[in-house]
């Protein structure tokens, strides 16, 4: 079996200023971040990781060098463009509140209706090309990393991972966000052989962060 540990990137300037990033937008990790990418490290520093794979984003990047340099395992680094977030065309760089204003019904289907989200106006990509483009990606992870209790770290963005793992896990498009969201610095834990099935063993673990999630900033 292969165990995939996927971890949603740092918390940074445009989480906290409830600002879409997307796949062509970047903001710098906050400073408490890296704090937290290090209680990150200490909490999986005591499982042997094969590979970590990460978007190449610099967001979801840093976390990954930084992880690897607090779980000090010689563990090799993978960069992978596959692993990007969601493309979200004109909404990147917009506050939530201004695309809501804007954009009133690409935004409330991003967010809560997802089989009837249509980014073509906006020129993003749609939930079914991320699922695609991801989900063939993974499945070529848990392919090349074979074996018996084989450890895998990815390291992606909250939108993207969300729709991804629901859909590796069987979730139909309208019910992907049923399960809630992904926290920064969250663990989120599937298992699989040769990436055919899926597991759950678990979802948005945040247990080892000395805070309380209770910030709408901090999930998505």
């Amino acid at each position: 079996m292969t165990n995939l540990y996927f971890v949603r990137h740092g918390k940074t300037e445009w989480n906290l200023e409830a600002r879409y990033q997307g796949a062509h937008g970047d903001s710098p990790l906050l400073d408490q971040s890296y704090d937290e990418i290090k209680q990150l490290g200490r909490f999986l520093a005591g499982t042997q990781f094969a590979h970590v794979y990460a978007s190449p984003i610099k967001r979801a990047r840093l976390t990954a060098f930084e992880l690897v340099k607090s779980i000090q395992q010689a563990v090799p680094l993978t960069l992978m463009s596959q692993l990007s977030e969601f493309g979200l065309g004109k909404m990147e760089g917009m506050l939530f509140d201004d695309v809501k204003q804007q954009f009133p019904s690409e935004y409330d289907a991003f967010r809560h209706h997802p089989e009837a989200y249509d980014p073509t106006s906006i020129d993003g990509e749609s939930f079914p090309q991320l699922i695609n483009r991801m989900g063939r990606a993974i499945k070529e992870i848990a392919a090349v990393n074979q074996g018996d209790d084989i450890n895998v770290l990815i390291v992606s963005h909250g939108a993207a991972l969300n729709a991804v793992i629901n859909a590796l896990l069987g979730v139909p498009l309208a019910h992907l966000r049923d399960r809630g969201g992904l926290s920064n610095t969250s663990t989120t834990i599937l298992q699989t052989q040769l990436g055919r099935e899926f597991k759950l063993i678990k979802w948005n673990d945040t247990s080892y962060l000395k805070k309380t999630i209770s910030d709408p900033t901090d999930t998505i």
